[in-house]
């Protein structure tokens, strides 16, 4: 009984050699999606070796473009401050102001004096020196690095004063001949 199926059907005569012939012809084809075949380990590690090898690749890539680039703003900012800085003064006067936690002081005359305090100049501290720049360009540096910018302010008003602007009573006048 060594005949395939085919040839005692075409025996027994229940099929014939043309319906033989189609039954070969349509043989079915190999799937596609066949399992794999089991892959051995050491390929598998050295192919998650390889993605992690890549992915520290990318972060190292990442951290340098960064350190790259905060070089290139720290240079956009130093040149804009070189440009609009002012010249030092000498003199006698020196004009003292608040640098984070410590006072500091900066060489001014009457004129430099009156356009700090009226907001016209403004004072940068940027990697260890005070200079001293136009409002306008303190603006711009201000968009790169706010830190930088020192505000000076127009001197603070006395107690009394303040008292005086947030009297609810002062548009009303006090008669001279009121008697207590």
């Amino acid at each position: 009984m060594s005949d395939s199926i085919r040839d005692q059907l075409l025996k027994l005569g229940l099929a014939n050699k043309q319906q033989a012939k189609q039954a070969q012809a349509h043989k079915p084809k190999p799937s596609r999606h066949q399992p794999k075949p089991a892959a051995d380990p050491a390929a598998t590690a050295a192919q998650r070796a390889q993605a992690a090898k890549l992915l520290r690749d990318h972060e190292l890539n990442r951290k340098e473009q960064a350190k790259l680039e905060a070089r290139a703003k720290a240079a956009r900012l130093r040149q804009l401050i070189d440009q609009h800085r002012l010249p030092p003064i000498e003199g006698d006067g020196h004009y003292s102001f608040q640098d984070g936690t410590r006072i500091a002081r900066i060489a001014v005359d009457a004129a430099r004096r009156a356009q700090l305090i009226a907001g016209q100049l403004v004072i940068i501290s940027y990697a260890g020196r005070i200079d001293v720049v136009p409002a306008a360009a303190a603006e711009r540096i201000a968009e790169q690095n706010p830190a930088v910018v020192i505000r000076v302010d127009a001197p603070a008003r006395s107690p009394a004063d303040n008292a005086a602007a947030d009297d609810p009573y002062k548009d009303y006048e006090v008669p001279d001949d009121l008697m207590w």
